[in-house]
């Protein structure tokens, strides 16, 4: 799910995304994201990616069920859409709004 949060924000993507109860992490290609747990052992749990844009951020979210797994191909188990996805797009959404200069 891509949403836009719209104006300045007086911190960084680090500091917004602990103020949302995410911790840093990279991806495999160094990329780094945001996550939040749900579970014991760190799945399920929510990612997120951000990007800066001119009229504001743009978070990306998923959630993660379990760790991917990879050989010849790759599985990843991520779900971008649902009840559960929305609301916690909404909650990240108030927050961040919150936030705004």
């Amino acid at each position: 799910m891509k949403v836009i949060v719209k104006g300045t924000f007086a911190y960084n993507h680090r500091v917004l995304m602990q103020k949302c109860g995410f911790a840093p992490s990279k991806n495999r290609e160094g990329e780094e994201s945001f996550v939040r747990a749900l579970g014991v052992g760190g799945y399920p749990r929510f990612h997120v990616y951000l990007d800066s844009v001119d009229e504001g951020l743009i978070f990306k979210l998923h959630l993660d069920q379990k760790k991917p797994t990879y050989g010849e191909g790759t599985a990843h188990s991520g779900e971008y859409e649902g009840e559960v996805v929305e609301k916690e797009a909404a909650r990240i959404y108030h927050i961040l709004s919150g936030l705004v200069r």
